[in-house]
């Protein structure tokens, strides 16, 4: 069940970002939740590996090649989820980085941090 909430608040964020950062862009809640639960099949899978592989490098840029890694997830996914779309490198950027906040933010308002429900 906790998973369910978790991409209903990720689709939530996709959409709300979509209203903040020019170049990304959702059709609908139906399509973020799609793409959210595309962008979660993703980070399980290549993102692991990614951020495992790519650990010296975010350790010697003080954790910002992790965002980059991330805008590269997230391009992907917006190749695989219909209705999602970005337009570039930097939207991708920019969206990581807001929907890392606003996954935290809603996380937290819904009573769900660190993986324990309050």
């Amino acid at each position: 069940m906790r998973w369910i909430i978790r991409l209903l608040l990720n689709a939530l964020a996709l959409l709300i970002v979509t209203r903040f950062v020019p170049g990304f862009h959702v059709n609908g809640f139906v399509a973020a939740f799609i793409a959210a639960l595309v962008i979660a099949l993703i980070n399980a899978t290549i993102g692991v590996f990614l951020h495992l592989i790519t650990l010296p490098l975010t350790f010697l840029t003080l954790g910002i090649f992790w965002w980059v890694v991330n805008a590269f997830l997230l391009i992907l996914a917006s190749y695989i989820a219909p209705g999602f779309r970005i337009d570039g490198f930097l939207p991708a950027f920019i969206g990581a980085i807001f929907l890392a906040l606003l996954n935290f933010v809603l996380r937290w308002l819904v009573g769900e941090v660190e993986g324990r429900a309050y």
